[in-house]
């Protein structure tokens, strides 16, 4: 470890975690992180964490993707049609029968409501950033107590697993921090307005 050099690859960066590795950030406050990397699958309409995989070592956004559609497809029993991702993953346009959908300039022969139907659901990917921002400062995800690969897996899957809790929680009580009763029978907030529909 004493003999490494600035530009060697493989290298250890922690003795009793050895399988971390750097994660360059590009951003201003906060350039490089040590880690490991974890991507997340969330629903594009209810933002119900439905995958959640953390990767032993720093492979590119886009060789993820066939590993997290395939725990997707096993954990929901179906396959998405399509995938919204950012820049980041550029490269694939399918993974078997999912459409890889990527923000770019519209193709010259894209009608205008096609142009306007992406960038709604572009904005919606947009959603899972302060997702994973709750999940490293409300769920403990931003630094992990457990020992080794087995452990990040574990403490990922139990912040999803809290996330979505949270959000089931909160479709059935009331958010009034004096009341625990159910939303249709709280006298302060309208049932009509906030339908228990089945996520």
């Amino acid at each position: 470890m004493l003999r490494q050099q600035r530009h060697d690859t493989n290298k250890v960066y922690s003795l009793h975690e050895p399988q971390v590795y750097c994660l360059a950030k590009g951003k201003a406050h906060k350039p490089y992180e040590f880690g490991s990397k974890a991507s997340v699958v969330m629903t594009a309409t209810h933002g119900v964490i439905v995958a959640a995989v953390a990767h032993a070592q720093n492979e590119y956004d886009g060789h993820t993707l066939p590993e997290m559609l395939e725990w997707t497809e096993a954990i929901t029993g179906q396959r998405p049609q399509r995938a919204i991702v950012d820049r980041g993953y550029r490269g694939r346009q399918t993974v078997g029968v999912t459409e890889i959908l990527l923000p770019g300039r519209p193709a010259k022969d894209q009608s205008p409501s096609r142009t306007q139907q992406l960038r709604r659901w572009f904005r919606r990917r947009a959603a899972i950033e302060p997702v994973i921002s709750h999940l490293k400062h409300d769920f403990r995800l931003g630094r992990c107590f457990l020992k080794g690969s087995v452990g990040d897996s574990l403490n990922l899957m139990l912040a999803g697993a809290a996330w979505n809790l949270r959000k089931w929680l909160g479709r059935f009580y009331c958010p009034c921090s004096r009341c625990s009763r159910l939303h249709s029978q709280c006298p302060s907030v309208d049932a009509r307005a906030t339908p228990l529909t089945p996520g």
